[in-house]
């Protein structure tokens, strides 16, 4: 059996874009092409295709993972079981959040107020005091903190949720985005990064190109930042950091 791209592509939920660069790079070479010269793919592609996938959703680089593809001396079953460590690890990350999740809920329920500890213990137990009162201390002479604190000082429960249901739905994007293996200076990244930054000019404070680059600059030196975008899509804060890059440029230049 041998497969068109269009099939291939809807078998394994990419794009065809997709496949034709992995073809471009190397990763992926179709086994066979049609006297037309279209690709065809084998049941044996199929199988790398699924290992790059697996690997992909782990977050590893491209060239990284045409190189564990590539290792002469590695069995595929080799390759199944770091998979399956590291999804599982995955998992119990996940789980280990979810359940935090679900405890908040059924405080909220019960009007129950969580302590610092039990609301935070799943990020590490940061205090959010303490984190509150370092972001004074960092910003709190600028113009753009008084902004923010005069803006969110009025906002309702309601609006709380309103920029969490924004935020989140940018976030679930941007990981597809990166699914895709859209590159940081593609239009569709740097769609996303010019709406991260009308996101915080609604709702914060007006944050600038200038300002906007340090933040992307902070989302990949501040262990803090890079967890909370890398728990969104492993390699996310750097991605988004170039991405901001670009956006900056081309609306600055």
């Amino acid at each position: 059996m041998n497969y068109s791209v269009g099939q291939v592509a809807g078998f394994a939920g990419v794009t065809v874009r997709t496949l034709h660069h992995y073809d471009a790079i190397g990763l992926l070479v179709p086994s066979e092409r049609s006297h037309a010269g279209h690709r065809r793919y084998s049941d044996a592609d199929l199988d790398r295709l699924q290992q790059i996938l697996f690997y992909r959703e782990l977050g590893f680089p491209l060239e990284e993972v045409a190189a564990l593809l590539d290792d002469p001396d590695a069995d595929p079953r080799a390759h199944l079981r770091r998979q399956h460590e590291l999804l599982t690890a995955r998992i119990e990350k996940l789980r280990k959040m979810a359940a935090a999740v679900e405890h908040a809920m059924e405080a909220r329920t019960m009007g129950i107020d969580l302590t610092p500890e039990e609301r935070f213990e799943v990020f590490g137990g940061n205090d959010p005091e303490q984190y509150a009162e370092e972001v004074e201390q960092r910003w709190g002479d600028t113009d753009e903190y008084a902004d923010s604190q005069r803006r969110t000082a009025s906002y309702t429960k309601e609006d709380w949720k309103r920029i969490q249901a924004e935020a989140a739905d940018w976030g679930e994007r941007y990981g597809a985005l990166m699914s895709a293996d859209e590159p940081p200076a593609g239009e569709a990244a740097m769609s996303l990064a010019e709406e991260h930054r009308q996101h915080i000019c609604t709702w914060f404070y007006e944050c600038s190109y200038d300002i906007h680059r340090c933040l992307g600059e902070m989302y990949v030196s501040d262990e803090r930042f890079k967890a909370f975008y890398d728990a969104l899509r492993p390699g996310l804060a750097e991605h988004l950091r170039d991405a901001i890059v670009a956006n900056a440029a081309r609306h600055t230049a």
